[in-house]
């Protein structure tokens, strides 16, 4: 495949995103159990909706071998064909491929756009079925390592205050499929141009365990063996704290978990990230603390994103080092990537590395994690387009109405309000 050219791909625009805003009776709807291995008699099958056994079942149910399964499974995930059409399925016998192209999909994403940032990074837009659009990153590095950041879910509900999805509310969660075929497409697009792509995070659109049904049988197809063979260890799931679904993740899950904390007292956490008011950290950490010890080697990553003035403090370092003692831990610390639907500023470099400093004085692990694509609106806490429909901003605590968080307005900016309109989970 040759390089890709460095311009857009196609006259898309960003603001194709569906704006319908989500309502109170579809969050509960959302919230079921995934039906994604469920098909209805007659109906095309999407393959890589299933994991390997159901895959298997679904062959023998065709009338075909169980070994013929595991061709066409690595027709879709090895042997470099990352099939997205029947045409590609070589080697297969006939009828099963005839069989599969009368009765299975290979494709549930079309690719929409592609944005090439300066520094090598490649935000890819994705169309679903329905019209609706996700966003999903390809960041190269010169050390030989290649990530994809994918999307679990159109929109987010949590209403993090920092986060440019957080102002979409939650469309919807995306499948099984929907999610995989973002790590396939990754592969086809750039593996080429990058080299093997080598790593994956689930940090882009949405909370994946707010999705947590299709993300763990994703997570499980990336890193089959005989399929994507993406290591464990470079899986990395990302959460903004719901205790419930960490404590599922990490029995049923051997992939990394990445915990998003952004703050060392509740009253911060209460105003930056919501769902602390149901989780608070005691209960989060409390909660890591336990199911970590009956983890054995295993290490969990706390991201922590710097805002000016609200969390960056050397009294914030310090609360810091208490509230992850005896947590086997290592700590990104992560530039705010400014974007039209937030107020805060980022903490000026010379503070975040006196911040790490104070941190490792204490033994910590302590990444600074540069910011990537942002050019391109392809870096962290960057992704999505709210358009004409927006989650409003929380009020701003008395304490911090002084940081002139509004782009240069004091006090309280109108619209904002006391309390998150999406339900949490």
């Amino acid at each position: 495949m040759a390089a890709l050219p460095l311009h857009r791909w196609g006259a898309s625009s960003l603001r194709a995103h569906s704006s319908a805003p989500p309502s109170r009776r579809l969050f509960s709807a959302l919230r079921r159990p995934s039906a994604a291995a469920r098909y209805e008699p007659g109906s095309k099958v999407m393959l890589k909706g299933m994991d390997y056994p159901e895959l298997e079942k679904w062959v023998q149910s065709q009338g075909f071998r169980p070994g013929q399964a595991m061709m066409l499974w690595k027709c879709l995930y090895g042997n470099n064909v990352w099939a997205h059409s029947h045409d590609e399925l070589a080697g297969l016998n006939k009828d099963l491929r005839k069989m599969v192209a009368n009765h299975a999909d290979l494709k549930a994403l079309t690719v929409k756009d592609i944005l090439n940032a300066s520094d090598g990074t490649r935000k890819i837009l994705f169309s679903l079925e329905d019209g609706s659009v996700i966003e999903t990153v390809v960041i190269p590095c010169t050390r030989g390592r290649t990530t994809v950041c994918v999307s679990s879910q159109v929109g987010c509900a949590m209403n993090c205050q920092f986060c440019f999805t957080g102002r979409m509310g939650l469309r919807k969660h995306l499948s099984t499929a929907e999610i995989v075929e973002q790590a396939v497409f990754a592969r086809r697009l750039f593996s080429d141009e990058f080299g093997s792509i080598t790593n994956v995070v689930f940090m882009g659109m949405g909370e994946p365990l707010h999705n947590i049904d299709n993300v763990l049988k994703a997570s499980a197809i990336m890193v089959d063996e005989q399929g994507l063979q993406f290591s464990p260890r470079k899986v990395t799931v990302s959460t903004s704290g719901l205790v419930p679904q960490i404590k599922r993740f990490l029995h049923e899950s051997n992939c990394a978990l990445a915990v998003s904390l952004n703050a060392t007292t509740d009253e911060v956490r209460n105003w930056i990230m919501p769902i602390n008011r149901k989780y608070n950290l005691s209960s989060l950490l409390g909660t890591l603390r336990e199911a970590l010890s009956l983890k054995k080697k295993y290490i969990v990553f706390f991201e922590y994103v710097m805002l000016a003035g609200v969390n960056d403090s050397v009294d914030d370092a310090k609360r810091l080092i208490d509230l992850v003692r005896g947590i086997p831990c290592k700590i990104n610390l992560i530039s705010f990537n400014p974007h039209s639907g937030s107020h805060f500023k980022p903490t000026p470099d010379e503070k975040i590395i006196e911040f790490r400093n104070i941190l490792i004085q204490e033994g910590l692990v302590v990444f600074y994690r540069l910011s990537r694509g942002d050019d391109q609106m392809a870096a962290c806490g960057q992704l999505g387009e709210p358009g004409d429909y927006q989650v409003p901003l929380l009020r701003v605590p008395e304490k911090f109405q002084c940081l002139q968080l509004t782009c240069g307005m004091t006090g309280i900016p109108k619209g904002l309000q006391d309390c998150a309109l999406l339900e949490i989970p």
